[in-house]
């Protein structure tokens, strides 16, 4: 590590920044938070600012430090291909833009599963909301998890900072700037965690420049006449992980899925006052989200290329090539805003998360969301319920803690990989749940009889549907003649849990909606 970048210096820059986010958390609460506030922002947040903020949370510290780390890895997402991906996410937008957005706005929703309770009953709804609990909570923790290896291998450690404390303190910071004010903190946070991400990008990619004694110009070329530069590829197949085709449409599911049938990502665009300024939302944060994704894979093939300049050994994890330059190879400007960058990353997307698992426990299973739009009610059933989700924003910050310790327990990347894959799959129910709403007009059985037993039929397709996605994805090659599903798995996903729902529909005229 540079010599003037010590890891306590290091640790004051990380104070001062989480410094400026209370005191951003302070101004934008001054008052006592009521939910209506906490939730959604009494509905005022201005656009421009949630486009902003919107784009860090969608980076998040994985796509910090792994996408260009897998630039030059091989396998899924090597040289450009993730841009095919992020082509797809354009589609996504549209649909989530034209679609979901006039849906939610015109049912004035809280949080989005409510459209399921409304729509399929009171199972759908429930479901819907507690697989959205389980992949938000695995995978914000997964992405902590990420970043705090980080922080404890180039920081803690050679102060003698234990894993479990790093842990611990980043939490308690989250908690501590998030617990007031909810998402109309967040709106403030995460614009300025975004800026401090692509501003470490962007220096990032300067240095290197200069350390390649070249400009942007000079940079541009570089990147174009090396091994990283391809953008599409066809060549390979339907068995090719970077297959353009697999990737757009995977790309667009996935925003379709993670954005707009995910309350942490849309809990942002309720906040605002319509859906006509949400849309504008959308528009500017996806143009915005494609130059950003490429800068940071233009930093990838940088961060290669002057590895191989310079007889820089690669490390065995690509997730801390980035890491490793510019702590120890750039100058310490570099390795400050890389600090704050990562850190910022992770964050952006944690914060947000964390409030929108306390958004969606209060009102998909403490019912507090009608008593947050009417204002809350009575002063005593207001403190109530504050009380309450007080206790459920500290109960979840304590769950993603004792998570993250499960995966250092574990300490095997290939477990904690296939665990992050597995809450993946979690969100094909969900994109069967919704088109089912939205395509069909028929209601689903309450029951199905099985050996006697009366079981939930909706509940029933919703648990088997991942499983049976699991096992495919798992034997695909074997079995498809080395076809691999990929992203598309959650097209799979969605397909089995919407086919189940028509299989134990009622279609009788009766029965419609």
């Amino acid at each position: 590590m540079n010599a003037s970048l010590s890891p306590l210096a290091i640790l004051g820059i990380v104070a001062v920044y989480f410094a400026v986010l209370v005191l951003v958390s302070f101004l934008t609460s001054k008052r006592e938070s009521e939910n209506a506030d906490f939730f959604l922002a009494g509905r005022k947040s201005p656009w421009p600012l949630v486009a902003i903020g919107m784009v860090g949370s969608s980076l998040s510290g994985v796509t910090f430090i792994s996408i260009p780390g897998a630039v030059g890895a091989g396998g899924v997402n090597q040289a450009f291909s993730y841009m095919q991906v992020v082509m797809g996410y354009l589609l996504g937008y549209l649909v989530i833009a034209l679609v979901l957005l006039p849906l939610y706005y015109r049912m004035g929703l809280t949080s989005i599963y409510e459209y399921l309770r409304t729509r399929i009953g009171r199972h759908g709804y429930k479901i819907g909301a507690f697989y959205f609990l389980l992949s938000r909570t695995i995978g914000s923790s997964f992405r902590l998890f990420l970043v705090a290896v980080v922080l404890q291998q180039f920081v803690a450690a050679p102060i003698g900072i234990p894993f479990f404390v790093t842990v611990a303190t980043t939490i308690l910071l989250i908690w501590l700037y998030t617990f007031r004010g909810g998402i109309k903190t967040i709106i403030v946070t995460d614009t300025l965690q975004t800026v401090c991400m692509l501003t470490a990008a962007g220096i990032t990619v300067y240095y290197i420049a200069n350390a390649l004694d070249t400009d942007l110009g000079g940079v541009a070329n570089l990147i174009e006449q090396s091994d990283y530069s391809q953008w599409f590829f066809f060549e390979g197949g339907w068995s090719d992980p970077n297959n353009f085709f697999k990737q757009f449409f995977s790309g667009a599911l996935i925003t379709i899925v993670m954005t707009g049938l995910d309350q942490d990502m849309m809990q942002k665009n309720l906040s605002m006052p319509n859906f006509r300024d949400a849309q504008k939302n959308m528009l500017v944060f996806s143009i915005v989200l494609v130059f950003a994704n490429l800068l940071f894979l233009s930093l990838g093939a940088l961060l290669y290329i002057y590895a191989a300049t310079v007889g820089l050994a690669i490390p065995g994890s690509s997730d801390l090539l980035y890491p490793t330059i510019a702590l120890v190879n750039l100058p310490p400007v570099a390795g400050i805003l890389f600090v704050l960058g990562i850190v910022a990353a992770a964050y952006s997307s944690a914060d947000s998360a964390l409030t929108a698992l306390t958004t969606s426990f209060c009102v998909d299973f403490l019912g507090m969301g009608d008593r947050a739009e009417a204002g809350g009610g009575a002063q005593v059933q207001r403190d109530s319920d504050k009380t309450r989700r007080l206790l459920v924003h500290s109960g979840f910050s304590v769950l993603l803690f004792c998570v993250i310790m499960a995966f250092q327990l574990i300490n095997d990347e290939a477990v904690i990989n296939s665990l992050f894959k597995a809450a993946g799959y979690t969100y094909g129910p969900l994109l069967g749940l919704f088109s089912f709403g939205l395509l069909t007009n028929y209601r689903v059985r309450e029951v199905v009889t099985i050996g006697g037993l009366e079981v939930p039929a909706l509940v029933l397709i919703c648990l088997l549907s991942p499983v049976a996605s699991i096992l495919v994805d798992t034997y695909s090659a074997e079995l498809l003649g080395g076809f691999q599903f990929g992203f598309l798995i959650l097209a799979f996903n969605g397909l089995l849990t919407f086919l189940g729902l028509i299989a134990l529909s009622e279609f009788s005229e009766t029965d419609r909606i």
